[in-house]
């Protein structure tokens, strides 16, 4: 579709997201992207932490300015909110009131220490459905760690087989938990709306982000527990594919990724390399032979691949039969042909950056379009519309939740 719809799936829903950081604000923008109304409620003292990292527009750093923390909180209402205050819980406890979902992030037992624990929401309201999600889970010996999805996926075990095995464990880019957790929780807090729909009761999960992350590191589990092998770094290569790597193209720090899981696969490539001599040999045309005679075939590809444009390699041999990628810069994915085809990027304008693009999501569904409905918002931005359109504050009233120094 290229019209908005208002037949959005979340439409009527109501989120109070009390999250910051990564695994509970993804886990948020599902629902308002596809239709919630999500109160983010946050605080400048700290502010969340991605707020604060960068990267930031045009370089001017500000807790506006940072398009990490847009990236996860499109279509959403900030409200500042200092919870230590009596009058910052009093806003709390009626935005929950309101609610249907609650959401945070908290290193186990937080919220319930600032007066906040299910016990208190659920005599609140009744049926309301409350997220917790941290990186240990509520309850154990480590539920009191806390941290960030970098430990979390040190602890899981993806730093053990991420790297080279010469070198100190390199891990996968970035917090990593953080991009797997959202999915997981996301779908279970769906089955829970569905279920409140149908039976009008609500319920507590608890989301240990750890739990959640070993679902990915399957085939190395089952390996350990059949074989008693321990997986260890081995690079790019795969038990399941020869040649498997990323390799140079023309230009500056330019590369192109192949993997060839099949022996069809192998003979496209050698026909998309021109037949060289090299590659007819015998012994090549089986995955074991490509095994064993895996530096050769790197190097060889190597020099063939440094004499091509990544782009135009990719092409080549996607044409051919070849899985290949090449791979991208952030700026090559903003100018990506698939990607801006299927819309992905969406620019939106922002009160303090301007017009920025912002990620969709992996998926397109038939009927309506999911957004972002909105950019990020600013801190604060919509304290004074939460207290008085959704929660119901007076003049007077909101005079003195403002005095009393709660909306920071």
């Amino acid at each position: 579709p290229t019209s908005r719809s208002s037949a959005l799936p979340f439409a009527g829903v109501k989120v109070a997201d009390f999250s910051w950081i990564g695994v509970g604000p993804i886990t948020a923008k599902y629902l308002a992207d596809h239709g919630a109304t999500v109160v983010h409620v946050e605080t400048e003292q700290p502010a969340d932490r991605l707020r604060l990292v960068g990267p930031f527009k045009d370089n001017i750093p500000g807790v506006n300015r940072c398009q990490f923390f847009g990236s996860f909180n499109t279509s959403k209402l900030s409200l500042a909110l200092h919870l230590k205050c009596p009058e910052g819980l009093e806003v709390a406890k009626r935005l929950l009131a309101w609610a249907d979902v609650c959401l945070d992030s908290f290193t186990a037992g937080t919220i319930a220490d600032l007066g906040l624990g299910y016990d208190v929401v659920r005599e609140i309201n009744p049926g309301i459905i409350m997220v917790s999600t941290c990186l240990m889970g509520q309850t154990g010996p480590a539920a009191s760690l806390a941290g960030y999805g970098y430990h979390a996926a040190a602890i899981s075990g993806f730093f053990e087989v991420t790297g080279w095995d010469d070198r100190p464990p390199g891990g996968p880019f970035n917090a990593y938990t953080d991009t797997i957790a959202p999915r997981f929780l996301a779908a279970t807090l769906m089955a829970a709306l569905d279920h409140r729909r149908r039976t009008g009761e609500g319920q507590y999960i608890d989301q240990a982000q750890m739990e959640s992350a070993l679902y990915f590191l399957a085939p190395e589990l089952l390996d350990h527990q059949i074989s008693g092998r321990t997986p260890r770094r081995k690079g790019n290569e795969a038990p399941d594919a020869s040649p498997h790597d990323a390799y140079p193209c023309a230009g500056t720090d330019e590369w192109c990724a192949i993997a060839i899981e099949t022996d069809a696969q192998w003979r496209a490539l050698r026909t998309a390399l021109g037949d060289p001599p090299w590659a007819a040999a015998p012994d090549l045309d089986t995955m074991a032979g490509r095994h064993a005679q895996g530096d050769l075939i790197d190097r060889k590809l190597a020099e063939f691949t440094s004499r091509h444009e990544p782009r135009v390699l990719m092409e080549r041999l996607q044409a051919a039969g070849v899985p290949s990628g090449m791979v991208q810069r952030s700026s090559d994915q903003l100018e990506d042909p698939q990607l801006r085809h299927r819309r992905f990027f969406r620019p939106l304008a922002h009160p303090e950056m301007g017009e920025v693009p912002y990620e969709g999501h992996q998926f397109i569904i038939s009927g309506y379009d999911s957004g972002p409905r909105m950019p990020a918002p600013c801190l604060g931005e919509h304290s004074i519309q939460v207290l008085q359109e959704i929660l119901g504050y007076d003049d007077e009233g909101l005079a003195r939740i403002a005095a009393s120094g709660a909306l920071r």
